[in-house]
């Protein structure tokens, strides 16, 4: 196995990240709560995780502002645009298996 840099490692964890964040952008027809109730996080969680490394690094990004680098556009648009009305049973698996954070 090859060894990589810390600065690769760096690189290639952010070229990941972009490339999740940008077919998120194009699976508009995926709503959050089908990645919560698949996966255990949604968009809201990878901006929240920006947010917080950023503002862990002193930089003071906002909940407006990492959403914005996530979705693309201003949250409210994007709920505009994309977001569905969950069913009842999406909800209730939703409320079974909210992460604590949430």
């Amino acid at each position: 196995m090859t060894e990589l840099s810390d600065e690769q490692k760096r690189d290639f964890e952010a070229a990941a990240f972009r490339r999740l964040v940008e077919h998120l952008r194009d699976r508009v027809d995926v709503q959050n709560i089908d990645l919560m109730n698949l996966a255990g996080f949604c968009r809201n969680c990878l901006s929240n995780w920006y947010r917080e490394a950023a503002n862990g690094e002193g930089v003071d990004l906002s909940k407006d502002q990492s959403r914005e680098i996530v979705y693309g556009m201003p949250y409210a648009d994007w709920q505009a645009r994309h977001q569905t009305e969950a069913s009842e049973a999406k909800k209730a698996e939703f409320e079974a298996r909210r992460p604590k954070d949430h």
